[in-house]
């Protein structure tokens, strides 16, 4: 098979390695010469870049002719995403093993992973680019605030989405380290992407000191910001803030500073709480995702075996949201739908973007009494000392899935 473009006659090995020749389409990682690309539109600054959409002249392998012997790119002219990293000019082989981590999980997984086509290389700033789908709809936070009544059954699904990628990338033995709602984008369904590069591309972990890490503070489990290893179960803390997002629609402490007081208040058990009446189920399960003790947090796995249950008027989930509509909102409305106002402010220290966090003399984490013993915020005292789920009893119809139309193929 052929190369694409100029890779084949390209001489440095790192360049090289991105000359891919898997048969599977949506395996293939190309090396893409940057005069592949015309009309750049700066769209947003990261922790560790910039995005630009841009259009790609080819457009993205589809499948492999066997008569013609070559790969057929049948979407010229399509809009993509090219995200440049911050001094990468001298990329190390550590940091193309981590793209290559992303690609492979994609392989796995394509239908939550956000699609990366390939690499590209600044001219100018000799920066490496990556090649990305385009999610024209932006990140999820962009579509919370332009969808202020989504129903329960697509918070579920959505978050069902989000929760099989991360289950992806745990099953193979990684870890995102940078989870948070902007790394999410929306197609038609939520993406995760960032995988793998939640550290600069010249990051180098022995120059800095053991209490610095990389990330957006409010999705940052507590023993990360003591300067503690980034496990599986620090991804679940930022999947559980994740999901107080989605459900209430409110960026996580959206009114104070991002600073040290905050941290030490996040250390002292501090949590986002809602405005709203939620579901019993929901909140225990974000309650665990939240837990202070690493250990008592729930696996990807286990997050998506509860909340593929089933909306009917057999299951208990069903009654919790119906009555938490009802204490929402005594009006008519339609079925399943929650209340949410999204008119909020954002304080001018509230910063949601990938940046270097050091703070100094953390305490050991706790949990707060006040929300672990007492703050349910459940439906209705009456309810709910009545009604004591167990999760283990619910059943599960594992061919429930979301009928909603994909649109534009992405893949």
């Amino acid at each position: 098979m052929e190369t694409y473009g100029e890779c084949k006659d390209e001489k440095d090995e790192d360049v090289y390695y991105w000359c891919n020749t898997s048969e599977e389409y949506y395996k293939v990682l190309e090396w893409i010469p940057y005069d592949k690309f015309y009309d750049f539109e700066y769209i947003a600054k990261g922790g560790f870049g910039k995005v630009y959409r841009t259009i790609w002249i080819d457009g993205y392998i589809r499948y492999w002719d066997d008569i013609n012997q070559n790969w057929e790119r049948p979407f010229p002219e399509k809009d993509v995403a090219l995200k440049s990293l911050n001094n990468s000019k001298n990329v190390k082989l550590e940091f193309i093993n981590e793209i290559t981590s992303h690609h492979k999980i994609f392989g796995d997984n394509y239908g939550t992973i956000i699609r990366l086509y390939g690499i590209t290389q600044d001219p100018d700033t000799k920066n490496y680019m990556m090649v990305l789908y385009y999610a024209e709809n932006g990140s999820l936070r962009n579509y919370l605030d332009t969808n202020v009544k989504l129903s329960w059954r697509d918070k579920i699904y959505h978050l069902c989405d989000i929760a099989n990628g991360l289950e992806q990338i745990h099953a193979n033995e990684l870890i995102h380290r940078d989870l948070h709602i902007g790394n999410i984008l929306y197609t038609y369904k939520p993406m995760i992407t960032d995988m793998g590069l939640c550290k600069p591309a010249d990051y180098n972990a022995t120059e800095n000191t053991k209490n610095s890490t990389y990330g957006v503070l409010p999705y940052i489990a507590p023993e990360i910001l003591r300067g503690q290893n980034y496990t599986k179960a620090a991804d679940i803390y930022s999947f559980g803030i994740i999901m107080y997002e989605v459900i209430s629609g409110l960026p996580p402490y959206h009114d104070v500073s991002h600073n040290q007081n905050l941290a030490l208040k996040i250390c002292q058990g501090l949590r986002p709480r809602f405005d709203i009446k939620v579901p019993q189920l929901f909140v225990h399960l974000i309650k665990r995702c939240l837990d202070a003790n690493q250990l008592n947090r729930p696996t990807a796995s286990e997050i998506i075996h509860i909340l593929r249950y089933k909306f009917d008027d057999s299951t208990e989930l069903e009654r919790q949201v119906k009555e938490a509509d009802e204490m929402n909102n005594n009006k008519l409305q339609t079925s399943y739908v929650t209340l949410t106002s999204l008119s909020y402010e954002t304080h001018s220290e509230a910063i949601y973007t990938s940046r270097l966090l050091n703070f100094n003399n953390l305490p050991e984490p706790k949990n707060s009494d006040d929300y672990y013993k007492y703050y349910d915020n459940i439906i209705s005292t009456e309810y709910s000392e009545n009604l004591q789920i167990d999760i283990s009893q619910l059943k599960i119809n594992e061919n429930d899935q979301n009928d909603e139309s994909k649109g534009e193929e992405i893949i």
